[in-house]
């Protein structure tokens, strides 16, 4: 596939601005730049969404007119979005048959449907449940089917926006598995991600886009994620772990025996123990699915324990009469949850009205029953600027921006209250380079302040980033604590396993004594 010098503009914003890029058949091709630097544009070029205002595009050598989806499928191209594409109340082999029925009679369509997709999941390891109600369906099964669903409508040009954003390391890794073995089956992939490691680790050429441009292209052999992040944001970058910060103060917060069973019956937390203290960032390691995002439910007041007890700013909290989410605003507690559009924004709001969500009853905000609309732009316009959230429209409607411009707009919502103690589920999720580095000197700022902080992340990068002391949870349990001077990948790996915990304490104090023994003075 080939692109020559496509523009395309958004009233004054000029998203793609003269574009060209050649990506080889049969190759994994990266497309990387920070947020709104025009690469899902340009993709949305490319299967149809949107029209160019200039230039051309050509598929395996032949020019192509792509007006519509419909177009791009016919042309060989599929794509997969950051927010899938599918219909939750229909099962798994209805959505591959939505719109691509392959006859009248839906009976005799759909057992002709369910054999090409058994032979494709064969031949490509894409295993789907088919009779099973999307919304019952885990999310990298849900990736997997968009994947299916495109390749079934015949696509050998794969777009994937954003592919690992919400799943597991273990879902990703099964992920890249399938995407090598397409590329070895002739599949070209267009990967569209933030994330570097995965750029050098699966891709064989990579772009990158600023400002609506290409401004590099290279071998992945003749790259290193440095050169990357530096072409990407314009400037060297510092992700690594910043030293610094003041001794922890008072414990802000503090969790005893936190117990939780779902509807099922299933133990999702069992005898948590937590403390925050002032000034210091805790992180919280393990697997996803392991209890982080119930503890984090819990700590904020969305849902209360069968059992435990939590002290917030001197007050504590029983499950019988447990902390709501006002309360905690109140106290001076604020919560980034992990789900942004489906905790943290209402999608069809403006900008402004999502980035004052739970705290438009403020004095500055409201007076005897009116709410204060110019002062709340006003805010959001500030926020905008200073969090550098792209575009600068805060009419916009929330569903308008990207996913790490959501992101954005809800940290400088929770950050901007300067709260006491913050609770943070996965900060950088689908965020671009440059910003994930703002992020990370936002939160190190608010910790200096005096705030307790405690970062729940799926990145063990960015807890040995972040964290001055690290928990880990595995199966709903915390099943070590480190300062974070202990901490490796290793270390913190063996303990989101649970299998190597006994291991690993026995180790610790085979250390401890053999250290003992060499301090012992010679006879």
């Amino acid at each position: 596939m080939s692109v020559r010098h496509i523009s395309k503009r958004f009233g004054a914003v000029l998203a793609n601005d003269d574009v060209s890029l050649d990506i080889r058949a049969g190759t994994v091709h990266g497309i990387v730049g920070e947020n709104g630097a025009g690469k899902s544009t340009l993709m949305s070029v490319l299967y149809g969404f949107y029209s160019a205002d200039s230039g051309e595009v050509a598929v395996f050598g032949q020019p192509a007119r792509i007006h519509n989806a419909h177009d791009a499928i016919t042309y060989g191209i599929g794509m997969v979005h950051q927010h899938f594409m599918l219909v939750d109340s229909l099962s798994a082999l209805d959505n591959v048959m939505l719109g691509a029925e392959p006859g009248l009679w839906l009976g005799r369509a759909e057992q002709q449907v369910r054999v090409e997709l058994e032979h494709l999941m064969d031949s490509t390891g894409l295993r789907v449940a088919l009779d099973t109600v999307v919304s019952d369906l885990p999310v990298g099964d849900r990736q997997r089917l968009e994947i299916l669903k495109a390749l079934y409508r015949g696509a050998r040009i794969l777009i994937l926006d954003e592919p690992t954003a919400v799943l597991t390391p273990q879902e990703t890794e099964q992920l890249f598995g399938v995407l090598r073995l397409l590329r070895s089956q002739g599949t070209t992939i267009v990967l569209i991600t933030h994330k570097l490691k995965e750029v050098m680790g699966l891709c064989d050429a990579v772009t990158v886009m600023r400002g609506g441009r290409v401004v590099h292209e290279t071998l992945i052999a003749d790259t290193s994620v440095e050169a990357l992040a530096e072409a990407m944001v314009g400037r060297k970058v510092q992700m690594g772990r910043v030293d610094g910060g003041r001794s922890a103060g008072e414990v802000l917060l503090q969790a005893e025996g936190l117990a939780w069973r779902d509807e099922w019956g299933v133990a999702r937390l069992q005898d948590v123990a937590l403390q925050l203290r002032a000034g210091e960032i805790v992180g919280v390691a393990g697997v996803s699915g392991n209890g982080q995002s119930e503890l984090l439910e819990v700590l904020c007041g969305l849902r209360a324990p069968q059992s435990g007890s939590l002290t917030l700013l001197g007050q504590t909290f029983q499950p019988a009469h447990w902390l709501d989410p006002e309360q905690a605003r109140h106290l001076g507690l604020a919560h980034v949850p992990e789900d942004r559009q489906a905790r943290a924004m209402v999608m069809e709001f403006m900008a402004w009205e999502s980035s004052v969500l739970g705290y438009e009853a403020l004095p500055a905000y409201s007076r005897g029953g009116w709410m204060r609309h110019q002062r709340m732009r006003g805010d959001t316009a500030r926020l905008m600027e200073q969090f550098d959230v792209r575009p600068r429209n805060c009419d916009l409607k929330s569903a308008s921006f990207s996913g790490g411009n959501q992101q954005k707009l809800v940290l400088a919502r929770e950050l901007g209250q300067s709260p006491k103690v913050l609770l943070v589920g996965q900060p950088t999720r689908g965020v671009d380079i440059g910003a994930i580095e703002f992020i990370y000197a936002q939160l190190r700022q608010l910790r200096d302040a005096g705030c307790a902080l405690l970062v729940v992340s799926s990145e063990l990068d960015e807890i040995l980033a972040l964290a001055d002391r690290v928990v880990v949870m595995c199966q709903g349990r915390i099943t070590g604590e480190l300062p974070i001077e202990q901490c490796s990948e290793a270390k913190l790996g063996l303990l989101m396993t649970g299998q190597a915990v006994e291991q690993t304490a026995e180790q610790m104090v085979e250390q401890t004594v053999s250290e003992a023994v060499e301090a012992q003075p010679a006879p």
